[in-house]
This record gives C-alpha cells, sequence and structure tokens, in this order.
C-alpha cells in the first residue's frame, strides 16, 4: 500500500477532516507503537511500509519500553496534533486518541504481509486487545 493510499483510508476509517490530520494521527500512533515493540519487529513492521511511514516507527525503536495500553493512548493523544488543547489532554481526547489509533492499526494490518500484525499482538499484553479492534471484526465478521 503506498503512502497517499494509506493516509487516504486513515482519513477516511477515523472521520478526520485533512489529510493531514490523517498524517498527524498515523505518525502518533507508529510513533508510539514503535516505542512499545521490539526493535527487530519494528524494523520489519515499518520494511513493508512506504518510507515515509516506516520512518515513524524506526525513530524511538531502539528505546524499547514496556507501559500499559491506556500509557499507550495517552502518548498518542499526546502527540496527534488533533487533539488536545492550552489546557492538556482530556477525557474525550483519550477517547478520540484511541479510535484513531484503531484506524491506524486497521489499516497497518491491511498494509503488511500476513502475521505480520500477528508478531506485533503477540508482544503486547492482553489490554492491548482494544488496538486491533477494528482489524478483528472486519477478519471474523459476524462472529463474537
Amino acid at each position: 500500500m503506498d503512502h497517499d493510499t494509506f493516509i487516504g483510508q486513515v482519513q477516511n476509517r477515523a472521520e478526520l477532516a485533512s489529510r493531514g490530520a490523517a498524517l498527524s494521527t498515523s505518525r502518533a500512533t507508529l510513533q508510539t507503537l514503535g516505542e512499545r515493540i521490539q526493535e527487530g519487529e519494528a524494523t520489519n513492521l515499518a520494511a513493508q511500509l512506504p518510507d515515509e511511514l516506516g520512518r515513524f516507527l524506526e525513530e524511538h525503536a531502539d528505546t524499547t519500553e514496556s507501559f500499559e495500553f491506556q500509557e499507550f493512548i495517552s502518548r498518542v493523544a499526546e502527540r496527534d496534533e488533533n487533539l488536545g488543547d492550552e489546557h492538556g489532554i482530556d477525557d474525550d481526547d483519550l477517547s478520540a486518541a484511541a479510535l484513531h489509533a484503531r484506524a491506524v492499526v486497521d489499516v497497518l494490518d491491511e498494509a503488511v504481509t500476513e502475521g505480520q500484525i500477528e508478531d506485533i499482538r503477540d508482544q503486547l499484553p492482553n489490554d492491548y486487545d482494544d488496538l486491533f479492534e477494528l482489524a478483528e471484526v472486519e477478519q471474523h465478521p459476524g462472529q463474537e
């Protein structure tokens, strides 16, 4: 999947007003994911994306950290230029960040080879299951 298609899909799925907003959301999510997963996995994932997007994963990949899903969403919200104001990040921003991150991961799931997202999921604790919610629903429609 090329850069423009990826960003267009994120814009559509996250219901964002512009491609710039979709790029900000994608950058925030990919940078945070790059911090959370192992460096080698971030590099493998980045190699399957257009250079403009893959570099976001690799920017922080050498500083792999262990943090819970709520911290992941907080970091996405802080980085996403569409969220927050002079008063900081509020609960609505965190909800929006979660929705945006899910949209990015959903597009990511379509952009990379089969099994790559499973490799990422295997590195994350169960509290990250919500991050993969959209991709999971699309892969298994009608199943509960």
